[in-house]
C-alpha cells in the first residue's frame, strides 16, 4: 500500500489576517462583514479565528489600531524636525505615501472609509478616529506656537488657523486616495500646498 501523504496546513500569518480582515472592514464597515466573510477570506474556521483575535470585534479593534496609528507617527515624527516647513511638509507627504501603500500591504486610509459609519461595543471608531486627530492636531499646534516663538515664524501667525490650514489639506489628501488618485497626482497636490503655506512663512527680517 501507498502510504498517504497529508498536506501541511498553512501556517497562520497574523498580520496577513489583520490586513485581509481591514479590507472588509473598509469596505462594508464593522456591521456589515460578517464572521462568515471573514472566515472565508482569511481561510480560519470559525474557532481560530476566536482563537485568535478573541471575536470578531477583537479582529476589527486591531485592524483599526494596527493602520490607525501609523498616521499618529507620522505626526511625531514630524514635528521633531528642527525647521517647521520640514514640519509641514512630511505631514503631508509621508501621509501621501502611507494613503497610497500598495494594496498587499496596506488595505487603504481608513479615515474616510466604511468603517468610520460604524462601531463595537469594544471600540467606538469615531471616538478613537477623533482622539487620534485631536492628539495630531495638538502636537502640530503645539510645534508652530514653538516656532511662533523661536522666531521661526512671524509673530503675526495664527497657529489655530494654520493647524486647521494643514489638516484640511491631509484631509483632502486622504479623500482623495480612496478615490483612487494616483500617488503621484496626491504627492503633486501636496506639494503645491506646501509650497502655497510656506509663501505665508516668511520669517521676520533681523
Amino acid at each position: 500500500m501507498t502510504e498517504r501523504t497529508r498536506g501541511r496546513p498553512r501556517a497562520f500569518d497574523r498580520d496577513r489576517a489583520v490586513l485581509d480582515a481591514a479590507r472588509l472592514f473598509w469596505r462594508r464597515g464593522y456591521s456589515g462583514t460578517s464572521t462568515r466573510a471573514l472566515t472565508a477570506t482569511l481561510g480560519l474556521s470559525t474557532s481560530s479565528l476566536y482563537a485568535a483575535f478573541g471575536s470578531k470585534a477583537g479582529l476589527f479593534e486591531e485592524a483599526v489600531r494596527t493602520y490607525a496609528e501609523r498616521y499618529r507617527e507620522i505626526y511625531q515624527q514630524a514635528v521633531a524636525e528642527n525647521d517647521v516647513r520640514t514640519v509641514v511638509e512630511r505631514i503631508l507627504t509621508d501621509s501621501v505615501h502611507e494613503f497610497t501603500r500598495p494594496s498587499d500591504t496596506h488595505p487603504g486610509c481608513l479615515i474616510s472609509s466604511a468603517v468610520m459609519t460604524d462601531s463595537t461595543s469594544t471600540l467606538d471608531t469615531s471616538a478613537y478616529i477623533a482622539e487620534l486627530h485631536n492628539s495630531n492636531e495638538q502636537a502640530l499646534r503645539a510645534r508652530i506656537e514653538r516656532a511662533i516663538g523661536d522666531g521661526e515664524l512671524t509673530s503675526d501667525t495664527d497657529a489655530a488657523v494654520l493647524t486647521g490650514l494643514i489638516q484640511c489639506v491631509w484631509h483632502g489628501l486622504s479623500a482623495r486616495s480612496n478615490a483612487d488618485t494616483t500617488r503621484e497626482d496626491l504627492l503633486a497636490t501636496a506639494r503645491l500646498a506646501h509650497q502655497l503655506i510656506c509663501r505665508q512663512l516668511t520669517s521676520p527680517t533681523p
